[in-house]
């Protein structure tokens, strides 16, 4: 069983990030560490109006993942395994992404009186898929709020994710193409996973397998 002590699992809305956490904490009998959209009360009015409710909803984002993150921190981070389902650093790319010039002038001055200061991951798992399958799979899950979801707003986010993480190297990296897979449902695409995930140490690695038809 993996030595690590923290996992962070990454990608676009919809690829399915927060479920696969879930089921890598179970594996590993770990405490989990998720962002909790569902409190941002700025959030489902974002997705209806992004221009107007931008900001506040970045801003709200920030303060949540910071204050989270500091209490992490706080405590033993050795103690035990924690799996999260996001990276703080990711703050920033969806503020870049939302934000008009003169808000992101804003967050960055609050950013940096903020001098946030999250752990360092053991591994990232960044998980892929097209977004024919990110609308799909957000379209299947049904939360309210991601209905609103248009897909300029998911290719601008997925393109931004492959340039953040075409750059990454703070942590071990391993990069899965998750097109073809069900890691959350399907437990022969599971087992694949979490070997792929069991074998990577440093670097940057590649997982882009084909789906088991008869599991």
């Amino acid at each position: 069983m993996s030595e690590r002590r923290y996992i962070v699992v990454e990608g676009p809305i919809g690829v399915g990030k927060t479920s696969l956490a879930r089921r890598l904490a179970a594996s590993y009998g770990s405490d989990l560490v998720l962002e909790q959209a569902e409190d941002n009360p700025f959030l489902a009015r974002f997705y209806q109006n992004p221009r107007e409710a931008a900001l506040p909803t970045q801003l709200f984002f920030l303060f949540q993942r910071v204050r989270q993150l500091e209490q992490l921190r706080q405590e033993d981070l050795f103690a035990q395994v924690r799996v999260g389902d996001y990276l703080l650093e990711k703050d920033r790319l969806f503020a870049q992404l939302t934000l008009d010039t003169d808000e992101l002038a804003l967050y960055e001055q609050v950013w940096r009186n903020l001098r946030p200061d999250a752990p360092a991951p053991d591994l990232v798992v960044y998980l892929q898929a097209p977004v024919d399958v990110l609308l799909a799979r957000i379209a299947r899950r049904a939360i309210p709020a991601e209905q609103a979801i248009q897909r300029p707003y998911l290719e601008r986010l997925a393109q931004a994710y492959a340039g953040f993480f075409h750059a990454y190297d703070a942590s071990p990296l391993l990069i899965v193409n998750t097109a073809n897979i069900d890691p959350v449902n399907r437990e022969a695409d599971y087992a694949q996973l979490f070997q792929a995930i069991e074998r990577v140490r440093h670097g940057r690695h590649f997982f882009n397998p084909v789906a088991d038809l008869g599991a």
